[in-house]
């Protein structure tokens, strides 16, 4: 992974507004990344001062080591789960790229 590749991703998710997710592959074709993957390790490595949380899998959840922070966090900003699931047809972003 280059710079350039971590700090696109980085202004992808920081650009993400509060009440939207986005998926790990939403982000990673925006940024055009390789594989989801890459913006899941990036994240972890370096995603601490960013909205990450806005970034779930590709079914609405959270990865299950981070769910609980995750879910709470979503809820403050007025996204709801349904079983630990976020319905992305409701809170899914789509930017005007």
């Amino acid at each position: 992974m280059n710079e350039e590749m971590l700090e696109r991703v980085r202004e992808i998710v920081a650009s993400i507004p509060p009440g939207k997710v986005a998926t790990y592959g939403d982000i990673a074709a925006m940024a055009g990344a390789s594989t989801p993957r890459l913006i899941g390790r990036i994240l972890a490595e370096d995603g601490h001062d960013i909205p990450w949380y806005r970034v779930l899998r590709a079914n609405g959840t959270p990865a299950p080591h981070i769910a609980r922070r995750q879910l709470e966090l979503l809820r403050t900003e007025g996204v709801l789960a349904d079983r630990d699931k976020i319905n992305l047809r409701t809170y899914r972003w789509h930017p005007n790229v």
